[in-house]
């Protein structure tokens, strides 16, 4: 018996990486899948049909079932199809994990607009439309067991200097997420985030340089593949209870981040003068603050 017997996924950016990785467990554990990619290179260009075919041939190949998708998922007609193509070759659709991105990276100050707009284009607007049309169906066909998983990134989580194109349509996600978590629990749907810690195509930059892990092809710890079982459990139907929450995975750790919450509150009767709520603020949200500021600009002199 596999965990995921008799359901059906639809992963967008499935043809290579953690979405391949996804795509493939899926299939072994019982899913039917339909692999979407549209096998662009990461600075953008021509499609390619042949990395969703390539990783809907070996699921098939080793037994499981799979179509293949080039879908573009920023076009909203397109990602509706998307999602009738698992309804018409599968019968239904239990679960939607968004995957496909591509990166533009730059500093604030010299981004293009078109670096902006691209980016997202493919995270934000690709997350909204193929959700946007799952979630049609599955409201048409409450009381199932409906996973939403949304990609996201601690280049938003934790304020990527160099993408913050990148990180706004993250974050953007993790917004979407929060109100799909909200929305559309009547319905059988539960929606959570997936940030992933792996060397792929996005990270490939990274290697060699010094940071707090080894982005390498050759470190375990942060293979694709090792991102994986949290995903597949947020994908179980017994994963209701952890709705709407953020989970990192990969580098050999499995995180639970917090949800927002308000730290310190300070009220009054009546409205605030102007030097008492800077003193309240200064005074009151300082203690508050048991951790360094991230944030934080270096003293002066």
């Amino acid at each position: 018996m596999g965990k995921l017997d008799g359901r059906v996924a639809v992963i967008t950016g499935a043809g290579r990486g953690i979405g391949a990785a996804v795509a493939e467990t899926f299939a072994r554990e019982g899913a039917s899948v339909v692999v979407n990619d549209l096998g662009a290179p990461m600075e953008g260009g021509a499609t390619d049909a042949g990395p969703a075919q390539e990783v809907a041939e070996r699921i098939n190949a080793a037994g499981g079932k799979a179509v293949a998708s080039t879908a573009d998922v920023t076009s909203f007609e397109a990602s509706e199809g998307l999602i009738q193509t698992a309804i018409d070759e599968f019968g239904k659709l239990d679960i939607l994990m968004n995957v496909a991105g591509i990166i533009r990276d730059g500093m604030i100050f010299k981004m293009e607009e078109s670096q902006w707009d691209s980016v997202i284009a493919v995270h934000l607007k690709g997350t909204f439309n193929t959700t946007r049309h799952a979630s049609a169906w599955w409201r048409d066909n409450r009381g199932g067991q409906y996973r939403l998983i949304n990609f996201v990134s601690g280049s938003g989580l934790y304020g990527s200097p160099t993408q913050p194109n990148y990180a706004a349509a993250k974050m953007g996600i993790v917004g979407l997420t929060y109100s799909c978590a909200n929305s559309l629990g009547g319905y059988g749907v539960t929606a959570n985030c997936i940030a992933p810690v792996a060397f792929t195509r996005m990270t490939a930059s990274l290697e060699g340089k010094p940071t707090v892990m080894n982005y390498s092809p050759d470190n375990p710890r942060i293979s694709a593949e090792n991102v994986v079982p949290p995903v597949l459990y947020l994908a179980m139907e017994q994963s209701d209870w952890i709705n709407g929450r953020i989970i990192e995975s990969g580098n050999g750790s499995i995180g639970l981040f917090s949800n927002p919450v308000m730290t310190r509150q300070v009220t009054k009767d009546g409205v605030w003068d102007l030097d008492e709520a800077i003193n309240e603020m200064e005074t009151s949200f300082r203690s508050a603050i048991q951790q360094p500021n991230p944030f934080a600009r270096p003293p002066k002199g």
